[in-house]
């Protein structure tokens, strides 16, 4: 880990097409060991109020409890409801793609399932892309597929677990007769995530979906179901052999229906660990059309050292099989080949560098076959690897982004291929095995970050899941350049000085450029701060009332007065422990800190185990919030007042979970006492809080944006049509009043946010989570 995290973190993009650093690994010292925390870093958080269910039930109750909250402030409030977001982009990046389906009808026609970004439509071949999906619903996707006549399936939830970022679950699968114009939900709703769907061509009524079952809890809808009359109704054909395992990959022979195959996944994950392996994973076959099934065993393992399962049959001789498999802990472990229909297998002598899993292949396991030669074999992975005999061997197809995770034949244009990988979609015309060109308009990039330029609100960087840190500087719709990084996570803009920009990967590993990101690239990070652990987005941030003066925190707030250049630390640490605390806590890092813009002496700090405090002495001494006032959970960000120290917010991840806990906090007196100013709000995680100077508190949540007055306790919805995507950081710039909100799946999108004169009264307002009744009513829009 520590090695490949170094090399990510020095990893430059230095073009579209080229290969970019893989998503870290989750290795672990057993099967069911305790996970490097850091790596979990979304779901970690989300799971940081004890609970073991990150469920696609609490978000669709979440998001129920926003669209309420929607449908109110356009009766209201509607200056607020009816605004416009307007994509800021990018539309050139792409993000992670985990299925495509190719119309059979339409020339040039696909669609994809983008992982957090809906269903995709593509009329040029996979040149550009439009949305094929309602922006209100859930965006999580795990599975399209099409019928000879044009009717689309899509199966929601990723059914593979993220490393940094999260995989979020769905709720069922959905039909469109229209091609994506409109979806009805048909069923499986408690699956949570849908590896693959498989529709038989002799019979399309007959519909197979592999259910993975949902990562965080144990039974629900798992196995391999049928439908046989195209969707309206499922039933289970092979169930799991425990309540912990899902089925992730279905296929049918191609030259006999009654024949398929299947693949399933014992894996689970809980807060401080993970079992991504066991008994349970195995390979199937049915002969009779899916009514009875029988493990294949006869030349597999047939141990509980087994992860994650893929399986190809070959169209031109459907007795070729291909399956290969990764170990409990994610390594690779095996290739394996079958020529009589999996009735026996051989070990093919493919290594662990030419299967290229590195210590993740879970994030993958899927294979794919020629359609016109069996021996011409396709292995999803960090690269591409490609066979031409049989899988005797494999090698690396260059010219495209890196982590794999679809391939699909045009079968209207002989050596068509679509990839769909974590950096988009890719088209060849070469078979695959060259030629491959990425797509020019795909939005759906996952963000962590995003920070916009004091001097010109069009100027933008941001970092975005394994796709590096990137810079927006030809405004709306323009084209976005790589500005280095592994994974992409906090980016800033000098307030001054545009050219002066920073860039982080994962765990601290910072830049300062004055290149406008570009190279030469001075290192900030673990070589030039003290710390003894860093999360993996840790905070660097400017003192507002100072450009020259900045903070970075790992475990312990460091302090730079030239611009980044050279640091010192200036507390202790401010965390209950770390990985190796005898507490056997398991976190144990800052993740958030905020200067006061009218005090330089001013700070507050948040961390991961919950905890918050203040100095009024530039780290002379630090405070401690009593923890009986605070909900216990993953602070994800602190902002002070624009106008006094004293007043400062907090906003936490997590679920309340039937408790009263709070997701926004504020304090009126410098942090010796907070007050929950949140109710009202959604119950999903808060990502993001800005204070503006005219009155009004602006939160991103994992189910919108809202708006309220600097007391809170009335809350609005800000804007109509912002995509369901998580928001997981907002930038305001306050003299154009543009809200900046960077999405994870659908890109960065702006509002203009009004003024509300009524809720700008000076402070004090009334008591904490009252806020002035009517206040939001005298929003109006700005000049």
């Amino acid at each position: 880990m520590t090695a490949l995290t170094a090399l990510l973190a020095t990893a430059a993009l230095t073009a579209s097409s080229a290969v970019q650093a893989p998503e870290p690994s989750l290795a672990t010292s057993s099967p069911t060991g305790p996970m490097e925390l850091p790596d979990e870093w979304m779901t970690a958080q989300r799971m940081s109020d004890g609970s073991t269910d990150l469920s696609a039930a609490k978000y669709a109750k979440a998001r129920g409890e926003a669209n309420q909250l929607a449908a109110r402030t356009r009766s209201v409030y509607r200056p607020l409801g009816e605004r416009d977001w307007t994509f800021f982009g990018p539309s050139d990046i792409g993000g992670r793609v985990v299925d495509i389906a190719v119309d059979p009808q339409v020339d040039g026609q696909v669609f994809i399932a983008a992982a957090s970004g809906g269903v995709w439509r593509s009329a040029d071949a996979g040149a550009t892309f439009s949305p094929a999906w309602p922006d209100t619903w859930g965006q999580a996707m795990g599975a399209v597929a099409m019928t000879s006549d044009g009717v689309l399936f899509a199966g929601t939830g990723e059914a593979q677990p993220g490393g940094g970022s999260i995989t979020f679950g769905g709720d069922g699968v959905y039909r469109s007769t229209d091609r994506g114009g409109s979806w009805q939900r048909v069923g499986l709703e408690d699956s949570h995530a849908i590896g693959r769907l498989a529709i038989d061509r002799t019979d399309e009524d007959r519909i197979f979906a592999a259910a993975s079952g949902n990562l965080f809890v144990p039974g629900g809808q798992r196995g391999v179901y049928l439908t046989e009359d195209g969707g309206d109704s499922w039933r289970q054909v092979l169930a799991p052999p425990n309540d912990t395992t899902g089925a992730t990959e279905v296929v049918i022979d191609p030259s006999n229906p009654d024949r398929v195959y299947a693949a399933m996944w014992d894996h689970l994950r809980e807060p401080s660990q993970r079992t991504y392996g066991g008994p349970g994973s195995s390979l199937w076959r049915s002969d009779d059309g899916g009514d009875t099934w029988q493990r294949m065993t006869n030349g597999l393992p047939t141990d509980a050292n087994q992860g994650r399962w893929g399986i190809a049959v070959a169209a031109e001789n459907p007795q070729r099989l291909y399956a290969y498999v990764g170990t409990a802990l994610g390594p690779f472990r095996a290739f394996f080949r079958s020529d009589d229909g999996g009735d026996s297998w051989t070990q093919t002598p493919v290594t662990a560098g030419q299967a290229s899993q590195s210590t993740f292949s879970w994030w993958f396991g899927k294979l794919f076959v020629d359609p016109a030669n069996a021996d011409h074999v396709f292995l999803t992975g960090v690269n591409l690897m490609r066979s031409t005999n049989g899988a005797q061997s494999f090698a690396p197809v260059g010219g495209v982004h890196a982590d794999q995770h679809v391939l699909r034949w045009d079968p209207k244009v002989p050596g068509r291929v679509y990839l769909g990988n974590d950096g988009g979609v890719y088209r060849s015309e070469a078979n695959g095995a060259s030629g491959w060109v990425k797509a020019t308009y795909e939005p759906y990039t996952q963000f962590y970050t995003v920070d916009v330029a004091q001097t010109d609100p069009t100027l933008k960087v941001g970092g975005a899941q394994d796709n590096g840190c990137n810079r927006g500087y030809d405004g709306v719709g323009g084209p976005w350049d790589p500005i280095g990084c592994g994974d992409g996570l906090q980016t800033l803009i000098h307030p001054e000085n545009p050219n002066i920009v920073f860039g982080c990967s994962q765990y601290g590993s910072c830049y300062r450029s004055e290149n406008a990101g570009s190279s030469p690239r001075q290192p900030i990070g673990a070589g030039q701060t003290t710390s003894q652990r860093r999360n993996w987005l840790t905070p660097l941030q400017f003192d507002p009332s100072d450009p020259n003066v900045m903070y970075y925190a790992g475990n312990i707030v460091n302090r730079s007065t030239d611009n980044g250049r050279t640091w010192t630390a200036i507390s202790p640490d401010l965390t209950g422990g770390g990985p190796n605390d005898p507490s056997g806590y398991p976190w144990g890092t800052i993740t958030t800190i905020a200067a006061a813009p009218t005090d330089g002496d001013t700070l507050y700090v948040g961390t991961d185990d919950g905890k918050l405090w203040w100095t009024d002495d530039l780290g002379g001494s630090w405070n401690e919030v009593d923890a009986a006032q605070l909900p216990g959970t993953w602070v994800t960000r602190v902002a002070v007042h624009p106008a006094d120290a004293k007043i400062a917010y907090a906003t936490f991840s997590g679920f309340r979970s039937g408790s009263d806990r709070a997701h926004v906090m504020m304090t009126r007196d410098g942090g010796r006492t907070w007050s929950d100013i949140g109710q009202g709000l959604p119950d999903a995680p808060v990502n993001s809080v800005v204070p503006t100077s005219d009155g009004l508190l602006l939160v991103g949540t994992d189910v919108g944006v809202f708006l309220s007055g600097w007391n809170g306790g009335e809350w609005a919805t800000l804007g109509a049509d912002l995509p369901q995507a998580a928001i997981m950081y907002q930038r305001y710039h306050e003299p154009s009043r543009q809200l900046t909100a960077a999405t994870f799946g659908r890109g960065v999108h702006d509002i203009t946010v009004p003024t509300c004169p009524a809720a700008s009264t000076k402070l004090p307002l009334g008591d904490p989570g009252v806020g002035v009744v009517g206040a939001l009513s005298s929003c109006r829009a700005s000049a």
